[in-house]
């Protein structure tokens, strides 16, 4: 079963919808918040690259809006003459975008008439003629390999089938839409635990995500962020990817003779709460996905000396028994799962090792929710006012995010 995201159930509900009318020319606006989502079973390589089809499934865990999270504001109206777009308050090109554009061509043909008093004021055939304005912002480094373009892109379609009035009962029809404009985005529209079913056919229509269990079913999964990179990545996930599919024959293989069986091992875990054999899943998972970037030719380099140093630090935490899991997307940035029990000894242990001298344990570790004995009652939990990253050291770990399982994509 999917769960529902939060959002109205029919045409009649959409509340959240502001629209306004000044000399005829009409808009309407939403704001939406959608959440990063980190792989267990990575997803890498496309089998098609237009329709954004994957060469294997893969299956993730979403976290908490709370500490990271995209937000995204779009207003539509006749009196824009064109789409225009801004992340991080610096200008976004939206029609060079062929992502973006896939997308709003896509919703385009979904949307539905907009009804006031019972009256349609704009016809679903007349969202074509109405520009868009984009106001986007992450509360996390954009391109440094954490996930900023799954939570950015699930943002954006969630957001704007609001605005074209699209019920929240296509919601997983939004997923493969999602998916085109960044193959992780579809995991994002969905909280908890979601699989990213690869499909069989060659339009892409059954290749979408699907929630395996909801934020709610294990209460006491935890994740710690490790900040390693705070700029973007030399080479980037879309064609780092092709660049594996082309030369790695070791992504042949995975995609074929690995990820099935353990996407299905993966799913009981998750399912049964076993922690154990998840976290064994997850690191070797990672550790295959970073093989397949050194099998691929030129070789594709993510992870750096300090995300090296932080297994070392795992690997000893785990010596008695796996406590924590680490994985890698492409980047720097560890992810580490672990359950809450062993939640506040991995981190002093990894504060302890990475703490920059003369730098305050307070400040180093970033907990809005209050989850370790390191929150600090004077930073803010809701927006990018949060933190900043320019702030931060230059060396090693930068800082330590504390967050958790959360939601999916939704209106605020």
């Amino acid at each position: 079963d999917v769960a529902p995201i939060a959002g109205p159930a029919n045409d009649d509900q959409f509340d959240w919808v502001e629209m306004t009318s000044k000399s005829d020319k009409k808009s309407v606006s939403a704001t939406c918040v959608a959440p990063v989502n980190i792989a267990v079973i990575k997803y890498w390589g496309k089998r098609d690259t237009k329709l954004v089809l994957p060469v294997n499934s893969s299956l993730s865990g979403t976290l908490d809006t709370k500490a990271m999270r995209s937000r995204t504001t779009i207003e539509a109206s006749k009196s824009f003459k064109s789409h225009t777009m801004t992340l991080n308050g610096k200008k976004v090109s939206v029609e060079g975008n062929k992502r973006l554009m896939a997308v709003i061509k896509v919703l385009q043909g979904m949307a539905r008439d907009y009804k006031q008093d019972g009256k349609v004021t704009i016809k679903a055939s007349e969202w074509g003629s109405y520009g868009l304005k984009i106001t986007s912002d992450n509360n996390f480094p954009t391109a440094a390999g954490l996930a900023s373009s799954a939570s950015g892109l699930a943002c954006f379609t969630k957001c704007l089938a609001q605005v074209y009035q699209i019920p929240d009962t296509e919601r997983e029809k939004l997923t493969a839409v999602a998916r085109q404009g960044s193959g992780s985005a579809c995991r994002s529209l969905h909280g908890g635990f979601v699989m990213w079913d690869m499909g069989k056919k060659s339009d892409g229509s059954d290749s979408m995500a699907k929630q395996i269990v909801d934020e709610k079913h294990w209460p006491e999964m935890r994740v710690l962020i490790c900040v390693v990179s705070k700029g973007e990545k030399k080479i980037g996930s879309t064609s780092g990817m092709q660049q594996s599919v082309k030369t790695s024959p070791l992504l042949k293989y995975r995609a074929s003779h690995v990820v099935p069986s353990r996407m299905e091992a993966m799913k009981k875990a998750i399912v049964a709460k076993d922690f154990n054999s998840f976290a064994k899943l997850t690191m070797t998972d990672s550790n295959q996905f970073h093989a397949v970037c050194l099998d691929t030719y030129p070789p594709l380099f993510y992870m750096n000396d300090t995300s090296r140093d932080i297994i070392d630090e795992i690997n000893d935490f785990n010596k008695d028994g796996i406590r924590a899991a680490y994985t890698y997307d492409a980047g720097p940035n560890a992810c580490i799962y672990l359950l809450e029990k062993d939640f506040e000894p991995c981190l002093k242990m990894l504060v302890d090792r990475f703490c920059p001298k003369g730098y305050k344990k307070a400040d180093f570790v970033y907990d809005p929710m209050g989850l370790t004995s390191y929150a600090s009652k004077d930073k803010k939990a809701n927006g990018s006012e949060g933190f900043s990253y320019a702030e931060l050291p230059d060396s090693g770990v930068k800082m330590i995010i504390a967050t958790k399982i959360g939601a999916g994509a939704e209106i605020v």
